[in-house]
């Protein structure tokens, strides 16, 4: 006899209630552009404010993350920033991207393959939507602890580091083949 682990068409995390989330997620949608990711961050950071905020923590030692929801088309991420916490320079896999800061402030260095690298910095209530290749290393800035929500599609695909974002290559690598049951 064969079992297999069916997921359900959405999970989402046991603390946030608000309804509003499942309708948000579009659980048909197979594939996000980057436009729909930041409409999608840039709307939980606004109308789930005080739910986010119920699940935020802080961690001294490491950065703090934690999954909001996750479909067959995107997944969405808290996660937490003191100042000087930051990541490796990455890009994610080939998926799309966006975060929206929902407090504090983040420095970001990013590049797109074969472009120059570039710097910017998001504050509360800013986000920003991205294709498939873009390299980052986000740092939290300021003296205020920081948070950002982040979505990515297609889910699940894995990040790849590099030692600086001059060392993206110049052309995007294609997805890997992801079997999903």
């Amino acid at each position: 006899m064969t079992t297999s682990i069916v997921r359900p068409e959405v999970e989402i995390h046991p603390q946030l209630t608000d309804p509003l989330l499942p309708e948000l997620l579009h659980p048909s949608r197979l594939l996000w552009t980057p436009r729909e990711l930041a409409d999608l961050t840039r709307t939980v950071t606004t109308e789930l404010t005080t739910s986010l905020r119920e699940v935020l923590r802080f961690d001294e030692d490491r950065r703090w993350w934690a999954r909001l929801a996750l479909t067959d088309g995107v997944e969405l991420w808290l996660l937490s920033w003191l100042p000087g916490q930051h990541t490796k320079p990455h890009d994610h896999g080939g998926a799309s991207g966006s975060f929206t800061v929902l407090q504090g402030e983040l420095g970001e260095e990013y590049r797109y393959p074969g472009g120059p690298v570039r710097r910017r910095a998001h504050t509360a209530g800013q986000g920003i939507g991205f294709g498939a290749g873009r390299a980052h290393q986000v740092l939290g800035v300021g003296s205020e602890p920081a948070a950002s929500v982040h979505a990515y599609s297609p889910p699940l695909v894995p990040t790849r580091e590099y030692t600086s974002l001059a060392d993206v290559p110049n052309e995007i690598p294609p997805l890997p083949a992801i079997v999903r049951s």
